[in-house]
């Protein structure tokens, strides 16, 4: 049976129900006080309980039909009313399930629960929608990130089969730079995988300590820029993946490293900001417009401001970061400086420091 023929029976039966329980109780009060005989008073002649009786029993029939019939339509009617935004829900649910996204229930009337239940279904179809794209964008920049160091290295080839006196130790170097690119690029999309599907142990890390792992990591590129890495801060313990942090980390010091100026700064803070565990990293270099900074965490995304070098990476810095801090429930704040560079925030639930530290 429908839900709505459900409904409709409930009703009819609760009202048929109150039906016999009103006519008990008009039996139980009313008739069982007359007298079973012919009853003389000074008014003449009053009716016994069995005439009562004959002639209620007929009425008794007709009103339980009547409550029946009209316990049955009232009920289909006021049962279609209120199921009415729940058909509006799964004609939505439907078309989802083809495949359009951009439709919306947009319930109206008062806050009840079917229309908690049709915003709720409209937010997580605008996060599919909005999810969707975003994969439908990534697919594409990759793909087209990943054709370009096989395109070149198929016209090195090329050229190396047609020029015989080609010189065989730089198309080596070349081919050897345009392979390390690709391979960098699908390590970083799998990472990017990996942060995405949470498929990682939570255990204690602490951000200050990983901060420091990070720092040495990048030392010698840092010198090599000639860019001063200064890290300070507090404990900051924290649940999750230890190897992930330290690729967030490593991945927001370089960024900060190699989008700076020649004789730039980098800082690299951590603290305790109940209830989070907080690591900044803040750098010097050019000044960046808040609508650069919104899409530097774009998968393939490189704010045009930004100094380009061959260090610069896949463009999948920021991206990996935002998917690791998601994945651990985190939030990434992206700040541009006043006096030009970027400031990072991460937060993540803190967590208490491990016995014995």
């Amino acid at each position: 049976m429908s839900v709505r023929l459900k409904l409709t029976l409930s009703y009819a039966g609760f009202l048929m129900v109150a039906g016999v329980v009103l006519l008990g109780v008009v039996w139980l009060f009313l008739l069982r006080y007359v007298p079973d005989g012919v009853v003389v008073g000074p008014g003449g002649f009053f009716p016994s309980r069995s005439d009562l009786v004959r002639a209620f029993t007929p009425r008794v029939a007709q009103v339980l039909v009547f409550l029946l019939v009209f316990g049955l339509v009232g009920g289909w009617i006021l049962a279609g009313r209120m199921l009415t935004p729940l058909t509006r829900i799964t004609d939505a649910a439907r078309l989802a399930a083809t495949g359009s996204l951009s439709h919306r229930i947009r319930l109206e009337g008062r806050q009840d629960e079917f229309r908690e239940l049709a915003d709720v279904f409209d937010a997580m179809l605008a996060r599919l929608q909005s999810q969707v794209a975003e994969q439908q964008r990534f697919a594409a920049n990759a793909s087209h990130e990943l054709r370009t160091p096989l395109a070149i290295t198929q016209t090195l080839l090329d050229v190396a089969r047609n020029d015989p006196n080609a010189d065989i130790g730089e198309l080596l170097d070349r081919l050897y730079a345009v392979n390390t690119r690709a391979i960098d690029l699908t390590e970083a999309l799998l990472l990017l995988s990996r942060a995405d599907q949470r498929s990682f142990t939570r255990e204690h890390a602490d951000l200050s300590l990983i901060a420091e792992e990070a720092t040495e990591t990048l030392l010698p590129l840092a010198e090599k820029r000639a860019v001063t890495v200064e890290t300070s801060g507090d404990m900051a313990p924290t649940l999750g993946s230890h190897a992930l942090l330290l690729q967030m980390t490593i991945n927001l010091l370089h960024n900060a490293i190699v989008h700076n100026l020649g004789g730039g700064s980098v800082w690299v803070t951590t603290s305790v900001q109940p209830p989070a565990a907080v690591l900044t990293v803040e750098n010097t270099g050019e000044k960046l417009s808040a609508e650069v900074v919104a899409v530097l965490v774009e998968p393939f995304q490189r704010g045009t401001m930004r100094i380009r070098t061959d260090q610069a990476g896949v463009g999948l810095g920021l991206a990996i970061v935002k998917s690791i801090i998601e994945a651990h429930d985190g939030t990434l704040t992206l700040t541009p400086r006043a006096a030009g560079g970027l400031r990072v925030t991460v937060q993540l639930s803190a967590a208490p420091a491990p016995i014995g530290r």
